[in-house]
């Protein structure tokens, strides 16, 4: 079978298009290079939706922490610690099990066991509570003078923190998000790792890779696969939020601009 006959065979295995059964031996470079990233279109698939609506929650609860109002303050303070506070992969184990037991009761609820909307949630929620704590300590480090300047306009409410505290605010966090979207891209890897099954064998990039290395006793070649994947990702990801970083930061002289880094976290 030719490179081009695999890649037409198995790109698109991972979402339900093309060969349903895996191959079984004589696994070719080529097989492991396009089931990989056939299963890479999961891990695109949740971080881009859990960054996408985890943004607006995120945001939600960094005004939240930030309010005088208890009401409104300790639900928040606690919804971060809480998701902080615990692994990634227990969050996944504790939640599958729980949408399992409330399909059982609510047969209605049975989407929320596959790993397309179910991890979806735990992904969107972890994201939201640790880009809210990014949120929420920009808004505690944006200047004073601004928000003086934007009351001697007479602005208040929803028009100042529109124009003056939200900007201001991604401004500041911009680097620091960056850097959770990048961890988060990498947390896709858990999912199928965790609890939620891979129906059909229609996993993510980690699960081809690892049935790559358990059938050729070798993991020296699909995981640097793996890797090679992720690493490309990441430069997306960077060049992509570093784009958004220079509009954030247009209005300012060239040396107060923030310029984005790539840092190498060895630990959350």
């Amino acid at each position: 079978m030719s490179c081009i006959q695999t890649i037409q065979d198995y790109g698109l295995r991972s979402i339900g298009l093309g060969e349903r059964l895996l191959p079984k031996s004589d696994f070719t470079l080529c097989e492991q290079f396009t089931l990989i990233g056939s299963g890479m279109i999961w891990n695109v698939y949740f971080g881009a939706m859990a960054l996408a609506t985890g943004f607006f929650l995120a945001t939600a609860l960094a005004v939240s922490k930030a309010s005088p109002n208890k009401w409104l303050r300790k639900p928040a303070e606690w919804f971060i610690f809480l998701f902080r506070g615990s692994p990634l992969f227990i969050q996944f184990f504790f939640a599958y099990f729980f949408f399992l037991s409330l399909k059982k009761t609510y047969p209605m609820f049975d989407g929320l066991t596959s790993a397309w909307l179910g991890a979806l949630i735990v992904l969107f929620l972890n994201t939201a509570a640790y880009t809210g704590e990014i949120f929420y300590g920009a808004l505690r480090s944006i200047p004073k003078g601004d928000i003086e300047a934007a009351d001697a306009y007479g602005m208040s409410g929803w028009s100042r923190f529109r124009r003056i505290v939200w900007p201001t605010m991604l401004r500041l966090a911009w680097p620091a998000y960056t850097n959770e979207a990048i961890f988060l891209f990498h947390a896709t890897t858990l999912v199928f790792f965790s609890a939620f099954p891979a129906w059909q064998q229609r996993g993510d990039a980690l699960y081809y890779a690892s049935y790559f290395a358990d059938k050729t006793f070798n993991p020296f070649v699909p995981y640097p696969i793996l890797a090679f994947y992720f690493i490309l990702l990441t430069l997306v990801l960077i060049w992509g939020f570093g784009l958004v970083n220079k509009h954030l930061n247009r209005h300012l002289p060239t040396a107060r601009r923030t310029k984005m880094k790539l840092r190498l976290n060895l630990a959350r």
